[in-house]
């Protein structure tokens, strides 16, 4: 066996563990998971009957969705605030494992709130008309998990960089999350708006997130819109990754 394969088999090993521990205090609490979607259930209850047509869940839904992932892994980051702050990161950084599965095992984890998230909004709106489409939905879903472990390490990266200093991460956190959620047109459309605020929407990827995801579970794939989608999700993922790495490597 080479050292290259030694190499890549320790830190798929090494990531699958820190996964595995960043994900049992979830499987835990799973009220934690139910918690981040007050809010979205808030702006779905209270937009949603804006929309005209019979149809504004299929538009709202989808958004929804991603406005979920959008809160859950923005916020992440502050469980690494608590770990530094009681001591616990200093531990992991001083063990074995390889500083990049660090980042990337923490990032993964994401992946699985995000759909449990959806799964129950899904199922919340069904009984008011909401329609799904499984196979466009699922792969919606494997862009959405894309773009969470992205948007996670990002959050991440955000807490090594904040370290002591909490009202810093929650300051930036807060300032980007919601122009990022309103350029994004989750709640209300933008095809409407003043032209400035549709060029602004242009440079959010976020942008490009939600309108794939609300081609896809409509049922509809085979769309360029859905191919940006795609692009723009792999673009945060391979964005959050690297500088999540390499602030892990400098930890």
């Amino acid at each position: 066996m080479t050292t290259a394969l030694v190499a890549k088999t320790g830190i798929v090993a090494d990531t699958l563990t820190v996964f595995s521990r960043e994900l049992r205090p979830v499987l835990r609490n799973p009220f934690s998971v139910i918690f981040t979607m007050v809010q979205p259930l808030f702006f779905l209850a209270l937009f949603a009957p804006l929309l005209p047509g019979d149809s504004s869940l299929q538009w709202f839904v989808p958004g929804i969705v991603v406005m979920s992932c959008l809160f859950g892994t923005s916020m992440t980051g502050s469980n690494l605030l608590y770990e530094m702050q009681t001591g616990s990161h200093e531990r992991m950084l001083v063990s074995p494992l390889r500083r990049p599965a660090l980042i990337m095992g923490r990032a993964l984890k994401e992946i699985v709130p995000m759909l449990a998230q959806t799964v129950l909004l899904v199922l919340v709106t069904m009984p008011f008309g909401f329609t799904l489409n499984v196979g466009g939905a699922a792969i919606g879903l494997v862009i959405l998990a894309i773009f969470c472990v992205g948007l996670g390490a990002l959050s991440y990266t955000l807490a090594l960089a904040s370290k002591d200093q909490e009202w810093m991460f929650w300051g930036v956190q807060q300032t980007l999350l919601f122009p990022l959620l309103l350029l994004a047109g989750m709640m209300l459309p933008i095809d409407n708006g003043p032209q400035w605020l549709q060029t602004m929407a242009k440079f959010n990827p976020l942008t490009y997130v939600v309108d794939a995801e609300r081609l896809l579970f409509n049922g509809t794939i085979a769309s360029g819109t859905v191919l940006a989608g795609l692009a723009a999700a792999v673009v945060v993922a391979a964005l959050g990754l690297f500088v999540g790495t390499r602030a892990m490597r400098k930890a």
